[in-house]
């Protein structure tokens, strides 16, 4: 009986606590790490809103098909702004005054090269000799590289030049006044016809080498027109042309400038 007893009486109190132990520990174990572990994954889902973000752009509304067709019309360019051009400044004293030496300048070069001064020389003498039948005078008259025969013949004044008239071959009037210098100086413009064939060089140069032609054709006819044709310089052939580019420099004589470095 005392046996029996005993071992009723010690599994009731020793096994029930040791099967309830591990029951009521377990679920305060599994249900800690839970409530601690939370903060820290709610943390960064809180802190993200914290920072501010860009403010969005509205979005362009899309253009209405008028809109559309309006801008397929316009020609390139429509919407650029014009330049702006800048009102012409007022020349000041000094540029006035150097603008108007020039052109003095270019007029004083001109009438040196007519030796008048711009105007056509009046005859200082009446024509002496007269050309009849088929008389024909000829000569050659040379300016730079310009070549001009000259004939001279009776006739009311005509004035041919390549079998074109003076007027149509040298259409500046300064040239015209040229070839016919020493007609109209020894009086002899509406009394011979003359017929000039000139080439090589320029306009001016042949213009340079028709007077001095007819120059050289009218003292054949009066020798007494030597003196005055010879004292205006229209006898005189005028040699002065282009100097030729030398090796080395820019032009005859200019040179390249100096560079040190």
């Amino acid at each position: 009986m005392g046996e029996d007893e005993r071992q009723d009486d010690v599994p009731q109190e020793e096994q029930a606590p040791s099967e309830e132990a591990p029951s009521e520990e377990a679920p305060a174990e599994a249900q800690a790490p839970p409530e601690e572990d939370a903060p820290s994954e709610e943390q960064p889902a809180e802190e993200a809103p914290a920072a501010e973000a860009p403010p969005e752009e509205p979005a362009e509304p899309e253009p209405v098909p008028e809109q559309k067709a309006k801008r397929d019309e316009e020609p390139p360019g429509a919407g650029l702004e014009p330049i702006a051009i800048e009102e012409e400044r007022e020349l000041g004293a000094e540029e006035k005054a150097r603008r108007e030496a020039e052109a003095e300048e270019r007029a004083r070069q001109e009438e040196a090269a007519t030796a008048e001064s711009g105007e056509e020389p009046t005859p200082r003498r009446e024509p002496t000799v007269t050309l009849e039948g088929d008389v024909r005078v000829r000569a050659t008259g040379k300016r730079k590289s310009s070549i001009a025969r000259v004939m001279v013949l009776p006739g009311s004044g005509r004035f041919e030049v390549n079998r074109r008239t003076l007027d149509e071959y040298f259409p500046r009037p300064f040239h015209q006044t040229m070839a016919r210098q020493a007609l109209v100086t020894t009086g002899y413009e509406g009394n011979v016809d003359i017929r000039v064939r000139v080439h090589g060089g320029g306009i001016s140069g042949q213009a340079g080498a028709v007077r001095h032609g007819v120059a050289k054709a009218l003292c054949e006819i009066d020798p007494e027109l030597r003196g005055e044709l010879k004292r205006r310089g229209l006898l005189t052939r005028d040699a002065r042309r282009k100097e030729r580019r030398k090796a080395g420099l820019k032009k005859a004589r200019k040179r390249p400038q100096f560079s040190k470095r």
